[in-house]
């Protein structure tokens, strides 16, 4: 029985007993008005519910009372072994062992599905984040949106989402002046500029925009020979992000360049709507928006005195071309030094109708540290002054840089000790759980060896505690991946993992899979069997949400 099936069976139950008390009406009760939970002490049971507490003043009766009529009907149904009431009112369930161990069976059959679901396809999503700066190698923040943002696609679109991963190219700017600035100098032998961009990597480019420009580059007036270093410098730098975030697993549906927001009239076009929903004022020879209406601490020039677009222009018409495309919900990932900005991105939503923290979304990434021997790394061998993503995977692949940047809350501050993800000890999270998946491979392969199939299934075999902890816990995948796309918070699945990879060892420790010297094949070797090979699959399919790959041998 899965929560789905219990939580009808709970309101198949309650219905009728709330209509008794209410004279033919249940006030429209449904499904979701009756929560289940997983209690944290297993000795309370299977699952718990405090619906009595939640509707008793709707029912007019005690809550306990109205929970020991809920028991009551509770016990007759099929698959559910004992119900008991507890403190005010809540209601401890336990299932018999049949019902917990069908789940076995049924995430086998549904295999990459399980934990899937069409609950979020009314949500189209421009999900944005990295959106580094053109101007070298993306550092360890920018990382960690690669790896969160992409593992939050992965998630929201096994929930039915209609995704779409954006990449906001910022090609527009003194940043990528200074850029231009610092390749010519490189080039020239001259020194750094004193606001460019250093590292090693700045040498190299300006080597291949030589290399690359057809014709003598040295031949070109100063600003000519700036404005070849800036474009071609530009591509070959973006060139680089885009295969270092492709050999991280991370790629981009949609690349969009902040230079066509200026050359396709779309700031004007955002400034019209604003002034057409009457948000618009002018004052000082500038354009304002009139922001504090929505909550901004002060109004905002868009338009300066000078006739130049302000900095907020181009997220004025970013958004509203957005939603012009058809998303009804824009996710941003921002750094830390972003969490200013929010609230004037809030009231720019709210100026054009739109539900702020709905339409318009904010996640903000806080910092992360690098820990080598107890020390701090902060140098790179080829931007000089940040560690970037290309020395993290070097240092500890892929797998445990993704992982080991997903499965913490992307707003807390971050410390990776590198000594702990290159061990292949259970210390590393990583390996932890990857090494759980692929000793479920292992223990099939030796069971097909010794003649154990999957050919009987009998759940109610599946009755020793560390199976009924383990068939707990995989029951919670769907629920987990849920909430992680309802909270935009893909560390919840890792977390899940880890405490799934615990339980498992501990159920391989404990329940045989594969009989003892020349004992007979029986039904609950077969039988585990398929909890085994479950127990695999909700790994695979977690690690796959996570966009880290599960070995199927260690």
């Amino acid at each position: 029985m899965d929560p789905a099936a219990l939580s009808a069976a709970l309101l198949a139950v309650i219905a009728p007993l709330a209509e008794a008390r209410r004279e033919g009406s249940s006030a429209g009760i449904t499904a979701a008005d009756l929560p289940l939970e997983r209690p944290k002490n297993r000795d309370h049971g299977d699952w718990a519910s405090n619906a009595a507490l939640k509707l008793s003043k709707v029912v007019g009766v005690n809550p306990r009372e109205f929970a020991a009529e809920v028991a009551a009907g509770l016990e007759a149904v099929d698959g559910i072994a004992s119900v008991e009431v507890a403190g005010p009112g809540f209601i401890n369930i336990r299932l018999d062992a049949a019902a917990a161990g069908a789940l076995a069976k049924t995430i086998v059959d549904q295999g990459a599905s399980f934990g899937t679901n069409d609950s979020r396809a009314d949500e189209i999503i421009n999900l944005e984040f990295v959106s580094a700066n053109p101007t070298g190698p993306i550092h360890l923040g920018g990382t960690r949106w690669a790896a969160a943002g992409d593992a939050l696609a992965r998630i929201l679109s096994s929930q039915g989402a209609k995704v779409t991963r954006e990449y906001y190219f910022n090609d527009h700017g003194a940043q990528i002046d200074r850029f231009a600035r610092s390749l010519v100098a490189a080039h020239q032998g001259d020194p750094t500029p004193e606001d460019g961009y250093g590292g090693a990597y700045i040498g190299d480019i300006a080597a291949r925009v030589v290399e690359a420009y057809d014709g003598d580059i040295d031949a070109l007036d100063a600003d000519a020979k700036q404005e070849a270093f800036r474009e071609l410098g530009v591509t070959l730098m973006f060139g680089e992000i885009k295969q270092s975030l492709h050999e991280f697993g991370v790629d981009f549906d949609v690349y969009f360049h902040e230079n066509d927001l200026h050359d396709s009239g779309a700031v004007d076009r955002a400034v019209a709507r604003l002034r057409e929903l009457g948000h618009i004022f002018e004052a000082d020879g500038a354009t304002w928006l009139r922001s504090t209406e929505f909550g901004d601490d002060k109004d905002r020039v868009i338009i300066k005195s000078d006739g130049n677009p302000a900095y907020i222009s181009g997220d004025l018409a970013y958004y509203l071309d957005k939603r012009e495309r058809g998303f009804n919900r824009c996710i941003i990932m921002l750094g830390a030094d972003h969490h200013g900005y929010v609230q004037r991105l809030m009231a720019m939503c709210a100026a054009f109708g739109d539900e702020p923290h709905v339409n318009l979304q904010v996640l903000i990434g806080q910092m992360v540290n690098l820990v080598r021997d107890g020390q701090p790394l902060r140098m790179s061998k080829r931007a000089g002054t940040v560690v970037t993503l290309e020395d993290l995977v070097e240092i500890v692949g892929v797998d445990a840089a993704r992982y080991a940047l997903t499965r913490s809350s992307a707003d807390s501050n971050l410390d990776i000790d590198l000594d702990v993800l290159q061990k292949r000890t259970n210390d590393n999270p990583v390996f932890y759980v990857q090494y759980a998946h692929a000793r479920t491979y292992n223990v099939a392969r030796n069971a097909a060896a010794s003649g154990v199939d999957r050919s009987e299934f009998a759940p109610e075999l599946l009755d020793h505690e560390t199976e009924s902890a383990l068939l707990g816990a995989l029951q919670e995948f769907p629920r987990i991946v849920a909430y992680a796309a309802e909270v935009r918070e893909p560390h919840r699945v890792a977390r899940y993992l880890e405490e799934l990879a615990g339980l498992y060892h501990r159920w391989y420790d404990n329940c045989r899979v594969i009989p003892l010297g020349d004992a007979p094949v029986e039904p609950v070797h077969r039988t585990r069997l398929w909890l085994n090979d479950a127990t695999g699959q909700v790994l695979r399919n977690g690690l796959t949400l996570l966009g880290v790959s599960a070995p199927e041998r260690m």
